[in-house]
């Protein structure tokens, strides 16, 4: 397409953020448009008590020299002012089994296979088979490698779509506690039996064995740097500005977006980093074809989140250099998500980590997963900082039961943290929903369902001639695949060899 252009990207998460930046370096004229205060989605972050939490991002995979995201981030000109720990070389990740098991995930695939084979004396061949299924299924994906094309790729493969997780690692074993301690780290992509497809767990999973890390002071330092960029590549990124509709010429191709606060931006092509569901919402039913509005507006969201974030008294709480994933139930990739005397049953603790970070920590983070349905009641209002609005008392008296369901598991695993905690504070589903414009909450978007895969499959393009698509809904979620998802809606305008030859520089 002719450089040059005004191209305007619909918010600015990592997948907004990414495209935006890749196409003002190609010479394109790049507004991103953010409602929030905050740039950044998922990567936002917030302080209190003098710490930064993350909301969404609490460590990612990928950034050892030479591997996928880092040499992205070196192409985008941020990875050299990045602050990063990394984390614990022989347990990253460590899966606590209800049955009193504790697993650790090692980087690099020896450490990693020689982590479970101390646990699993008996399985070594099953360890070995499963992780040579793990880098298979990687070759399948050109782009993943940084390659545009791969001698057996999923375009002409589809089947390697089509197998699922749980299935496919049970089939490879008969040791269900094996099953469990691979799959484990499946929060970090909503893990569901018999809909979840291998492949997702193949990427995501393998990213983290090669290289994993914290960001210090949060996540958010990405979304910085990539508008530092933005802006010195010519582009620019305007925070408040929420779109709200869009006008069209004769050919049905997009004019101009229209703002809450009654500002207008021209375009000629616009990429919408939103939940497809909201991009048709925003932009008018009537624009698409009535078949893809039925499958966005049909197709099932993950899971959405119950967020606790804990401050400490000074010198409290010791430091982890490790992830957990502490299970309460036998039934993993299948837990109750509705509260109950047993919500929850699973949480993810991550440790903040800081320049000063020593032996203690000062805050973390806990993740479990909640029903939308649970918070149908308050689904009305809307709470953030650009829209002030309030929930009701019963509201946040319900959020107060939740925060001690918590604090009582992590009691369980981490005895003694209730007397070391300073203050508590949370957000649920609806806070997800407002501040990150995801259908209920969702954390990830579409759920990925190898039993329909062409149904979960979101096109770059759209039948507005003008319109493309970017972030976790393309290719899957998280920094990885939202980078990669950017990557694909850019090659709509820059050819594909040069980005990609850019980025091998890097290898």
């Amino acid at each position: 397409m002719e450089q040059g252009k005004n191209i305007v990207v619909i918010g600015s998460g990592i997948g907004g953020l990414v495209c935006a930046l890749v196409l003002a370096k190609h010479g394109y004229h790049v507004q991103v448009l953010e409602k929030n205060h905050q740039i950044g989605g998922s990567l936002q972050v917030f302080s209190r008590d003098k710490q930064i939490f993350d909301t969404g991002v609490h460590y990612v995979g990928g950034l050892d020299k030479g591997e996928n995201l880092y040499q992205i981030f070196k192409y985008l000109e941020i990875f050299d002012e990045l602050e990063i720990k990394r984390l614990d070389e022989h347990a990253f990740d460590v899966i606590r089994l209800s049955n009193g098991l504790s697993v650790n995930h090692g980087m690099g695939y020896e450490n990693f296979k020689g982590q479970l084979k101390n646990s699993f004396p008996d399985n070594h061949e099953d360890i070995d088979m499963i992780c040579t299924e793990i880098q298979e299924f990687c070759t399948c994906f050109p782009l993943y490698n940084l390659e545009l094309d791969s001698g057996r790729n999923y375009v002409e493969h589809p089947e390697v779509l089509q197998v699922g997780a749980w299935e496919h690692v049970s089939a490879l074993t008969d040791n269900e506690d094996l099953v469990k301690v691979i799959l484990g780290s499946g929060p970090l992509y909503a893990g569901i039996r018999g809909v979840t497809p291998f492949y997702v767990v193949a990427l995501i999973l393998n990213s983290f064995i090669k290289g994993s890390y914290r960001f210090v002071n949060g996540g958010s330092q990405i979304a910085r740097l990539l508008m530092k960029r933005i802006s010195e590549h010519g582009g620019k990124v305007s925070r408040r500005k929420e779109v709200v509709s869009a006008s069209y010429n004769e050919s049905g191709s997009i004019t101009s977006l229209n703002c809450s606060d009654g500002s207008v931006f021209a375009c000629d092509f616009v990429v919408s980093n939103l939940h497809p569901k909201e991009t048709i919402r925003i932009l008018g039913k009537e624009h698409f074809k009535n078949a893809f509005v039925n499958r966005v507006f049909s197709v099932p969201n993950t899971i959405a989140p119950f967020m606790l974030y804990l401050s400490f008294h000074k010198n409290a709480f010791p430091y982890s250099n490790s992830n957990y994933y502490d299970y309460f139930t036998d039934d993993i990739w299948n837990e109750e998500f509705r509260f109950s005397s047993d919500w929850p049953q699973m949480i993810f603790t991550s440790a903040q980590v800081s320049k000063y970070t020593r032996e203690f920590t000062d805050s973390v983070s806990v993740m479990c997963y909640m029903d939308f349905n649970e918070f149908r009641k308050w689904e009305d209002s809307v709470r953030t900082i650009v829209k002030e609005g309030k929930r009701q008392e019963d509201y946040e008296s319900f959020k107060k039961i939740c925060e001690n369901r918590v604090i009582d598991r992590l009691e369980e695993r981490f005895p003694g943290i209730r007397s070391k905690i300073k203050n508590v504070y949370s957000s649920t589903p609806l806070t997800y929903r407002d501040y990150i414009s995801t259908p209920d909450g969702s954390m990830y978007g579409i759920q990925k369902d190898f039993n329909s895969i062409h149904r979960t499959q979101i096109n770059t393009k759209t039948h507005i001639p003008n319109l493309f698509l970017t972030g976790q809904n393309i290719i899957f979620h998280g920094i990885l695949g939202a980078t990669i998802g950017a990557l694909v809606t850019s090659f709509n305008f820059v050819d594909n060899k040069l980005i990609i030859e850019k980025i091998k520089i890097y290898d």
